[in-house]
């Protein structure tokens, strides 16, 4: 196995980790970023206003991107698997 091979798998790895972490957090970014600015405006101190938005939106998120997430990660082990031969002979 060649520095190289190992520097692709985990480019590979960390491209998908990227996809997957950007997906959840982005949402959720804009949301807090939303609610900040209605807590300046109104001069709301609240703790929990930003928290439980963000909660919300990062559970909407998983349900309807979690079939496109799963399906992802299931692609990539099986290209992972699939290339075990190649990467030892």
């Amino acid at each position: 196995m060649t520095p190289e091979v190992v520097l692709d798998i985990g480019r590979e790895a960390l491209e998908v980790l990227t996809m997957l972490v950007m997906i959840l957090l982005l949402p959720a970014l804009a949301i807090g970023l939303v609610v900040s600015v209605f807590q300046a405006a109104t001069s709301v101190n609240e703790q929990t206003l930003s928290f439980i938005p963000k909660l919300l939106v990062t559970f909407a998120v998983i349900m309807f991107s979690g079939p496109w997430i799963l399906n992802l990660l299931v692609n990539y082990f099986q290209r992972l698997i699939s290339n075990i031969p190649n990467v030892i002979g």
